[in-house]
């Protein structure tokens, strides 16, 4: 499909659901569908709405406005040959036509987060608030009283929560002449990680008035009800199969490739010049949906949306911030389009920029709107999480951790970033912090030997951003459970090296910190022994404990004197910690030492783990081997979208992430760029070269951004070898979150 345009969008409901596709409206992908609903949000993700077939009948011509991959290799590609324009914003937009006639289709996934007085709230639900509640849960916030250090705070549920998984479609004619719009549905129902055979499942359909209700059958067993209705049109039972779409980038990941979609039916709709109709796909059945079905309903929640995100991120006009959601006119204008049928193609709107501190406006509300999408609701802890990535991945601690500052303490979304700290301080068991959420009834999982120390890291930017010292104090025994379970060891064997004061862990089989794939049984890098960003953290870690222990002995919490007794341990810990810090310094190379191995072994491989461990809030490490660390770095792993993970003159460098599953597992950490790691590498650098500039320019990061793989979001991941084709998921939330902490 070369000529094929495959870039993708996202829509995102707050829950887990999402929209995506691309802009050929080719289905490229086993996530391409319009409704993936969060059955246990952010969990349960299950396709139930593929897509809407469309062609349109003028003066007896049937035009298809489809665009199909085949297994056997055969592209339907006629809907793209119409194709003369797509828009991004506010909502995806697509328009086909030809002289005599146009015809434009929108989706907008509405939040789902309904009827509730919590974090989320959507439009209309909650007032304008100041720095420091936007975002969150400003009742709990206002009520909260101090708790006494020996308990942690019990977590406070959303009261009423209502969650609603739904997209609404509005389709637009203009023309010369009448047309007849006929709607093909495409439905599935199966797990949003694996393709739909026919075999034996079958669709249930019962017809309403202008809606119809759908429910899988599979061995007797029903699947989720769910409705399309519509504003206006005929709807025609037809059930037939759709066998063998061709998913060309599973094919390129090595994994299952063809899809079969269900028919139940086909909608008729005659068209004047000036006509629109308006669909509805909603999770449960029809009549328990509340309002009519109108116009105007696409446009109210189209403005429902902007109206929300004003009220999160205090844009004082969210009707100018719809309009003028976009990109620089410069970049626009340098958007150069492949298929020459689309000379109207636009990907954004034209945007005449204005600033806030040196940052053009358009961009930073598009990055405050790329970062929503990943907050979420999670059911089963009944609390905010942060979704690592679109498609496929789930919530994870680390990744949490490591995004909230950019998520919420940029933007002073503090409420937002307190609930997700409380949450997983909550969960905190054995001195660690859960690396994943299971779903209810569920125990978390532990596999992490940082997520705990990022806790505390992004605990301290949190105290420091909000002034808040009664969260401290409710977050002090937490603390101090971290602190014990690493001084006196907990599971994977995790324990603080009595000699050296630095801390270690070996187990076998597993991979504990970032660097963390495991193919059989076996860590593609292990990095047992003492990690140099692990120690980095413990020894930001103690600092941080040194002060807040201080603090609290001048507030009315416990025992002042015992208090100081405490912060001087810590204090002294640090110092011990920071000089052993120095057993990673390598003279030969100018950099850190990746691990000390449990034989004292060093791993002397240069990989962006040393740059994390100048980037903390506490920095071990002096300002001469800090500058030689940078230099090293700049010149071996930085790339116009990120840090490699692993220098290219390594024997172990593999420059593209590509191949099956275990192929790419193997590049993950070998050489991949990772765009997070850039946050990193700018803090350190400002640093330790407070006056030099940056030598890092945005441009090409921003131009992915607005123009490249998922349209105004940022990927996971980039080839280490240029041109850096990016990989991987394609919105992340530490990509984006780091880009929003430091762009300006």
């Amino acid at each position: 499909m070369p000529d094929l345009d495959t870039r993708e969008w996202l829509l995102t409901n707050g829950l887990g659901s999402f929209a995506s596709g691309t802009v050929s409206d080719v289905r490229t992908r086993t996530y391409h569908g319009w409704l993936f609903a969060a059955t246990n949000p952010p969990s349960g993700r299950t396709l139930l709405f593929s897509h809407l077939e469309a062609s349109l009948e003028i003066l007896g011509r049937v035009v298809a406005l489809g665009t199909n991959v085949w297994g056997n290799g055969r592209i339907e590609r006629t809907g793209y040959e119409q194709l003369r324009r797509f828009d991004i914003n506010p909502v995806p937009k697509w328009t086909w036509g030809q002289d005599n006639w146009q015809l434009t289709r929108q989706l907008v996934m509405p939040y789902g987060l309904v009827g509730t007085g919590g974090w989320g709230l959507g439009a209309g639900e909650q007032g304008s608030r100041g720095a420091g509640e936007q975002g969150s849960r400003g009742e709990v916030a206002e009520s909260f009283s101090p708790l006494p250090l020996c308990s942690p705070a019990p977590l406070p549920l959303i009261p009423n929560a209502q969650f609603c998984h739904r997209i609404l479609i509005q389709y637009r004619y203009e023309g010369t002449e009448t047309a007849i719009l006929r709607l093909r549905l495409l439905i599935a129902e199966r797990d949003f990680h694996h393709q739909q055979t026919a075999q034996e499942l079958q669709f249930s359909q019962l017809l309403g008035e202008q809606q119809v209700c759908l429910q899988a059958i599979n061995s007797g067993r029903f699947g989720i009800p769910w409705h399309l209705r519509w504003t206006q049109g005929n709807y025609q039972p037809d059930a037939v199969w759709y066998w063998d779409y061709r998913l060309s980038e599973e094919t390129k990941r090595g994994l299952g490739d063809n899809e079969d979609l269900h028919s139940p039916g086909y909608l008729i709709v005659t068209l004047q010049p000036g006509d629109t109709v308006t669909l509805e796909a909603r999770v449960g059945f029809p009549d328990s949906v509340p309002g009519v079905l109108s116009v105007k309903t696409f446009a109210e929640a189209v403005e429902a949306e902007q109206e929300r995100l004003s009220q999160i991120f205090g844009w004082r006009d969210s009707g100018r911030g719809a309009r003028e959601q976009g990109s620089r006119g410069e970049i626009n204008s340098k958007f150069k389009i492949q298929n020459s049928k689309l000379k109207n193609f636009c990907l954004l709107p034209p945007a005449s920029s204005f600033s806030i501190p040196n940052v053009q406006f358009p961009i930073w509300q598009q990055l405050l709107k790329a970062s929503d999408q990943f907050i979420v609701y999670r059911a089963s802890i009944a609390g905010p999480t942060v979704i690592a990535g679109y498609h496929w991945f789930n919530d994870w601690g680390r990744d949490t951790l490591i995004a909230l500052p950019g998520l919420a303490l940029v933007p002073q979304r503090f409420d937002l970033a307190k609930g997700v700290l409380r949450t997983f301080g909550h969960y905190c068991r054995h001195g660690l912090i859960a690396n994943a959420f299971p779903d209810l009834n569920g125990e978390p999982i532990y596999n992490s030997i940082d997520a705990a120390l990022w806790w505390i890291e992004t605990l301290g930017l949190y105290l420091e951003a909000s002034q808040d010292w009664d969260f401290l104090a409710e977050q002090f025994p937490v603390v101090q459970q971290i602190y014990k379970a690493f001084v006196g060891g907990t599971h994977f064997n995790i324990q603080v090296d009595a000699t050296d004061g630095l801390v270690s862990w070996d187990a076998r089989g597993v991979a504990l910190t970032w660097m963390d794939v495991v193919i059989g049984a076996h860590p593609v890098t292990p990095r047992y022994g003492k990690p140099v960003e692990i120690n980095a953290l413990w020894y930001s870690a103690l600092c941080w404990l040194s002060q807040w222990a201080e603090r609290l002995s001048q507030m009315e919490y416990g025992s002042p004197v015992r208090l100081t007794k405490q912060a001087l341990r810590y204090a002294n810990q640090a110092q011990h910690v920071k000089t052993s810090l120095q057993k990673f310094w390598n003279p030969q190379l100018g950099y850190l030492y990746d691990t000390i191995e449990p034989d004292d072994r060093r791993n002397f491989q240069i990989r962006p783990n040393a740059v994390l461990a100048l980037s903390l809030h506490h920095c071990g490490f002096p300002e001469q081997q800090g500058c030689q660390i940078l230099d090293l770095a700049t010149s071996s792993l930085l790339t116009p979208y990120g840090l490699r993970s692993l220098d290219p003159g390594d024997p172990e460098y593999k420059g593209k992430y590509e191949g099956n599953q275990q192929q790419r597992d193997r590049a993950y950490h070998q050489g991949t760029v990772w765009t997070w790691l850039i946050g990193p590498y700018i803090r350190a650098w400002q640093r330790f070269y407070p006056q030099q500039s940056l030598p890092f320019d945005w441009q090409p990061l921003l131009d992915h951004f607005f123009f490249d793989a998922c349209l105004g979001s940022i990927s996971e991941i980039f080839d280490g070898d240029s041109p850096h084709t990016p990989r991987g998921a394609i919105a992340q939330a530490w990509s984006v979150a780091e880009v929003i902490r430091h762009i300006k």
